[in-house]
Parts: structure tokens; C-alpha cells; sequence
């Protein structure tokens, strides 16, 4: 399909694309995997300044802390690398259902957990189910969001990612002096997972899906859902694209097996640059350490001499939360690659103001945070305001841009694509989690702050010479921007070309 028809039939399908009743309840209801996301990497920070020795030793180790935090992470990178690759064959509802009765044994387990080899087998089958959903729902909500306003629905996935870290921590703090607290924040979890496992059955399957299975007319009803004030022959030239798209897809890899078609992300160049670009985003996201925060923040902050460090958590929490209703806003006004541009070098400072802040904080104790030590109340005060400033950055782009990554693949690719990706952020993630304490004892907190410090930069040098722009792209376009090189070019142009029909046909943008 040529550049030109693909933009003209894009322009018209869509008519008057704006949001839907339906399309609300539909990215609500599929964002609680998100918030099952948000919930456990927040609650877990509360539960270990909270669990003593309630799974068997006296106090948890530096060790025992990281085992617990990481079998999580192991199972979520397991999970996502699954997800989409089964989501491809057996459509993306059935695997959200997979991930809440995973989720919802895995958060039973920890509530009554009493050994730490059970605790750590529980989050490890929590992890499974946070992995699938990290995986499937942005996919899912990509899949079935108008072209302009894609963006911003995914984004509503990384709200409820964030709105479920204030939650945890929210719970956390409220039972922080209760005797076996720990075991109410980790069981509750199984609540939005069962409340999700309900609302499946109302849900529609991806369009793209239902007529890769030769279900066209159920996909129509879909489109005709979603594009409600779209006339009746815009919806038909929608399915038209579609239908042309898909069939597309499938001429070109109905012969391929699952081995062919993990090969061709690295062997075809558009395949290729694809997934570098959303594994780069997604190593980025973590690597930048902002889930230290997530998992010890209130050990952190208990440290540094706080009374209510998990209070002080939710204050983070909060900031997330509160920038990322930002994103919601401008994601696809302003675009994905120029909010990464805008907010990655505030990441930086936040970093770099942190790591001076405990230099000089923790001088007398050898660059150490020591519990029970005196420390500075104003070098207390800079690393909370510094840490803010890095969260409010991140929220604003790395925190939801990253998650865009369906949109970057071919259908005939997009679920192994966006497992790779989705794998890369919970190798990261585990890296992070598992290593944070053993480095800050390496190199002390300011050293690994520091660290994160340098990784961000290259971040943002990775963002400047390889992220095109896709919103206001549909995920069909967003094919053609990758041919030759990464499409940073390229994608302005085609938009542009977009800007230029909308206005010729008076739809404006």
C-alpha cells in the first residue's frame, strides 16, 4: 500500500474520531493491569521496613531483601517475554485473564507466607501476572485507540500504573504499626485483579485480532464502537485499512514459524530498528534506577532520618502520579519524542543534585547511609526536593513514553515485539532491583546515584539520534518511517503530509 493511500484512507476512515463513553470504560477497565503494576512495586517498599520477623529471621539481610524484591522482577521478565508471543495466537483477552489468576495466587501466597522461601515463590508468581498484563494492556489499549488520541489512552494505562503506587504506599503507610500489617498490603492486591478478571467478560477482543481470525463483522461492530460519530462509510473505509493491513501481515508471514519470525527482528532492517528503538526506550526506563525509589524508598528515606519514611514515599508516589496526568495532556499534542527531549535532562539534574546531597551528607559516615546516625536536616531536605525533581521528569516522559512500543511494530510482529521490549524493561528492572544495595555498598549512595546519573545522559543521547516521532501516526503508518533508518526524518514528513490533507479535506487537526 503506498504512503499516499495508506495517509488518505487514514484521514478519511477516521472522521470524527473523538472520545467515546465506550472507549473510556473499555481503557479503564483494561488499565487496572496497570494498576496491579503500580500496586506491587509500591507495596513491596512498605512491606520490608514492615515484616521483622515474621518469615523466619530476626531482621531481613541486605540479601534477603533483594531475593525478595527480585524473584518479582524475574517473574515479570518471564511473563513479558511469553505475553505477546501467546497474545498473537490466542488474541490479548485471554491473556489478561491468565495474568489475574495469576495475580490473584501470587498475592494470597504472600499474605500467608511465613518462610522466606514462600514469600519469595509467591512474588515470583505475582511477577508472572504483572508481566503478562505490562506487556499486554498498552498493547491492547493501542490496538483499539483512535490514531490522535492513542497516546493519551495509553498513557491512562501508566496512570493507573502510578495511581496504584500512591495507593500502596497510601495502604502502607496505614498499616505501617499494625503487628502483621506487611500481610494485608501484599493480600489486598488480589482485589483490582479480581475486579479485572470480571470485567473481561464485557471487553471487546482487538479489532486487528478478531479479523486476523476471520471475524469481520465482529470487528466492525468494534470500530463502529470506538469511531461512534464516524459515519457509517467512514467506519467501512476504517475496516477497509484494516482488512488491507492485516491480510498484508498475514500474506507475509503465514508461512513463517514463531523461530522465523523472532530471526526477522533482527535480520529485517525495519524489524530491526524497531525493536532497538523500543528495547533502547525500554532499557532507558530502568536502568535510569527510578525503581530503587519504587522498592526502597522508604528504607531510603528511613535512613536519611525521616520519621515516616513511608509517608515520605507516598509524597514520591504522589509526584508520579500528579506528572503524569501531564503526559495524559500532551502526549500526543506535543509528541512523544519532544516531551523525551524536554524532560530527560531535568532526570539528570534531579540525579546529580541527589548525588552531591549525599556526598556531603554522608561524610562522617564513610559515604554510608547507618541507621540511628545524625544527619543533616538541610542535606535531608535537598534529597527529598532533588528526588522530586527527578520523579516529576520522569513521570512527564520515560515513565509512559517507553509503553508506546506497540505501536512501533508490523501486526505480524507486534506481539514478539513488544514481549522483547517489555523482557528488556524487567531485565533492567531486575539488574536494579537485585543490585541496588550490594552498589550503594560498592560505591556508596552517592556514588550510585551518580551512576544513574551518567545512564540517564546516554539515555538522552539515545533519544536524540534514534526516536522518531509517532503521534498522529496510526499504527499502520507508523510502518513506513523505519525503511531506511530510523525515521526521524522521515516521520516528520509523513505527518506533515497528514497535516497537509487533514486541512485540504477541512478536518483540521
Amino acid at each position: 500500500m503506498g504512503d499516499t493511500q495508506l495517509v488518505e484512507l487514514s484521514v478519511v476512515a477516521e472522521g470524527e474520531d473523538r472520545i467515546t463513553w465506550f472507549i473510556w470504560v473499555l481503557v479503564f477497565a483494561a488499565a487496572i493491569g496497570g494498576l496491579l503494576f503500580g500496586y506491587d512495586t509500591g507495596v513491596i517498599s512498605g512491606a520490608l521496613v514492615s515484616i521483622g520477623s515474621d518469615l523466619g529471621p530476626e531482621e531481613l539481610s541486605a540479601f534477603e531483601k533483594e531475593l525478595i524484591t527480585s524473584s518479582t522482577t524475574l517473574g515479570a521478565l518471564i511473563g513479558g517475554l511469553v505475553a505477546g508471543v501467546i497474545s498473537d495466537y490466542i488474541g490479548r483477552k485471554p491473556v489478561l485473564g491468565i495474568a489475574n489468576i495469576t495475580f490473584i495466587g501470587g498475592a494470597i501466597g504472600q499474605s500467608l507466607s511465613h518462610t522466606i522461601t514462600a514469600m519469595v515463590a509467591s512474588r515470583f508468581l505475582v511477577g508472572i501476572g504483572v508481566g503478562l498484563a505490562a506487556c499486554i494492556v498498552p498493547l491492547y489499549i493501542g490496538e483499539l485507540s483512535p490514531t490522535r488520541l492513542r497516546g493519551r489512552l495509553v498513557t491512562v494505562n501508566v496512570i493507573a500504573i502510578t495511581f496504584g503506587q500512591v495507593v500502596a504506599y497510601a495502604i502502607g503507610a496505614g498499616f505501617e504499626k499494625s503487628p502483621g500489617g506487611w500481610r494485608w498490603m501484599v493480600g489486598l492486591g488480589a482485589v483490582p485483579a479480581g475486579v479485572q478478571l470480571g470485567c473481561l467478560i464485557f471487553l471487546p477482543e482487538s479489532p486487528r485480532i478478531l479479523i486476523r481470525m476471520d471475524h469481520v463483522e465482529q470487528a466492525r461492530a468494534v470500530l463502529k464502537s470506538i469511531y461512534a460519530y464516524a459515519t457509517e462509510n467512514q467506519v467501512d473505509k476504517k475496516l477497509e485499512v484494516l482488512r488491507s493491513s492485516v491480510n498484508e501481515s498475514v500474506a507475509l508471514s503465514e508461512q513463517d514459524t514463531l523461530w522465523d519470525k523472532l530471526k526477522s527482528m533482527g535480520t529485517v532492517p525495519e524489524r530491526r530498528r524497531a525493536l532497538i528503538v523500543a528495547c533502547g526506550l525500554q532499557a532507558f526506563q530502568q536502568l535510569c534506577g527510578f525503581n530503587t525509589l519504587m522498592y526502597y524508598s522508604a528504607s531510603l528515606f528511613k535512613a536519611v532520618g525521616f520519621n515516616q519514611p513511608t509517608a515520605v514515599g507516598l509524597i514520591i508516589a504522589g509526584t508520579n502520579f500528579l506528572f503524569t496526568l501531564i503526559a495524559l495532556k500532551w502526549i500526543d499534542r506535543i509528541g512523544r519524542r519532544r516531551i523525551m527531549l524536554w524532560s530527560s535532562p531535568w532526570m539528570v539534574v534531579g540525579l546529580v543534585l541527589a548525588a552531591i546531597a549525599f556526598y556531603f551528607m554522608t561524610k562522617k559516615t564513610h559515604g554510608y547511609l547507618v541507621d540511628g546516625a545524625e544527619y543533616s536536616t538541610t542535606w535531608s531536605a535537598i534529597v527529598l526536593v532533588a528526588v522530586i525533581i527527578y520523579v516529576a521528569a520522569y513521570a512527564t516522559g520515560l515513565g509512559n513514553v517507553p509503553w508506546q512500543q506497540g505501536e512501533l511494530f508490523g501486526l505480524e510482529v507486534r506481539g514478539i515485539g513488544s514481549s522483547i521490549a517489555t523482557a528488556t524493561n524487567w531485565s533492567g528492572n531486575l539488574l536494579i532491583g537485585a543490585t541496588y544495595l550490594s552498589l550503594i555498598e560498592a560505591i556508596t549512595t552517592a556514588g550510585a546515584f551518580g551512576l544513574y546519573a551518567g545512564l540517564c545522559f546516554l539515555g538522552f543521547l539515545f533519544v536524540i539520534f534514534c526516536y522518531p516521532e509517532t503521534a498522529g501516526l496510526s499504527l499502520e503508518e507508523v510502518q513506513l518511517i523505519f525503511r531506511h533508518d530510523f525515521g526521524i526524518i522521515e516521520s516528520e514528513r509523513l505527518r506533515r503530509e497528514k497535516r497537509e490533507m487533514r486541512e485540504r479535506v477541512g478536518l483540521g487537526m
